[in-house]
């Protein structure tokens, strides 16, 4: 159903708008990627995918209004990935997390309005439903903004439902779990581990090894937007985007320590820990409604996934890009 069709993805260079990107070229869409303006005229992970001269790139900013509008003009689907997300940070700048999260969906929706815009992807996050009170966790769970960050996508999320309540604007919020792979940030845990195996050292630095996550390969994750947008039943709606299992950090780094045939030993970081209220101590999706409404099933279980993400990471060409020896807020 995209192909063809004029796709604006927010976030386009970020982990995983850029492996969306790649992703809804193969389906035939006509990509504008839109990166985050800098002074460099960088593009973030789009300068790495192998199809960027099929993809139209502007650069810009969602929390201005204007930009927006005028970059939405003869747009058919949008995918809004563009978001601040590393939860370390938000402890610091707060305000920053409204800005972006909260108000770039805005004014991402309002444009969408405007322009009579036929389909919009909003990307949400497992974070807004904070440690489970019953598992698996399904999209009736309560939310609980345990961090800056996960308030300001819950936000974000009320914002956008809001716009289908009150306009009918063809919305569908996408509701990943914990996704991996290839150009992650090393703010997240398994960039974490890999780069400082990969790097030679002996002893890693994380932070609580005990909770749990529901992960998920990136393309799985690309997959899963690609079938909400494709299927009209869930306009309207929130879905969870998972595989249904649940891991714990210790396990997590056991295997990738399995896979990579390494011996490293685990050393607490007191700096990795988040405060004692914050932490999300158990995630584990149920995606029930993706499979009942779009036949979607991930493809790659963990260790498949893990072995293309180690892959991946142990290209010196790749390694280079993570400054292993210091925390990445």
């Amino acid at each position: 159903m995209l192909n063809g069709k004029k796709v604006l993805i927010t976030g386009a260079d970020g982990f995983i708008g850029s492996h969306l990107t790649e992703a809804l070229v193969k389906e035939g869409a006509k990509v504008k990627a839109l990166s985050q303006y800098n002074s460099f005229n960088n593009w973030g992970w789009l300068e790495d995918i192998d199809c960027l001269s099929d993809v139209e790139v502007v650069c810009g900013d969602v929390r201005d209004a204007h930009f927006l509008r005028e970059i939405t003009k003869g747009v058919d689907v949008i995918f809004h990935l563009a978001a601040l997300i590393a939860i370390p940070y938000s402890y610091v700048a707060p305000e920053s997390y409204i800005d972006t999260n909260v108000k770039g969906t805005l004014n991402v929706c309002q444009a969408a309005l405007d322009n009579g815009v036929s389909r919009i992807i909003i990307t949400s996050t497992s974070e807004v439903y904070g440690t489970a009170r019953y598992v698996p966790i399904d999209e009736k769970h309560p939310l609980q903004p345990q961090s800056p960050y996960s308030a300001s996508k819950i936000g974000a999320d009320a914002i956008a439902m809001s716009f289908r309540n009150a306009f009918d604007l063809p919305l569908t919020i996408a509701r990943p779990f914990n996704t991996y792979g290839p150009r992650q940030s090393a703010r997240a845990i398994i960039p974490t581990i890999i780069t400082q195996i990969a790097a030679g050292r002996k002893e890693i630095h994380l932070g609580d090894l005990t909770p749990t996550r529901d992960f998920n390969f990136v393309k799985d994750t690309a997959k899963g937007f690609i079938a909400l947008a494709n299927c009209e039943k869930t306009i309207g709606d929130t879905v969870n985007i998972g595989s249904n299992f649940e891991i714990s950090i210790a396990d997590t780094l056991n295997l990738i320590k399995e896979i990579m045939n390494s011996d490293v030993s685990f050393v607490t970081d007191k700096e990795r820990l988040r405060p004692k209220n914050s932490e999300v101590c158990r995630l584990w999706c149920d995606n029930t409604k993706i499979k009942e409404l779009t036949g979607f099933t991930p493809s790659y279980t963990l260790k498949e996934g893990l072995a293309e993400t180690i892959k991946w990471f142990s290209d010196p060409a790749n390694l280079k890009k993570y400054k292993v020896n210091m925390y990445n807020v």
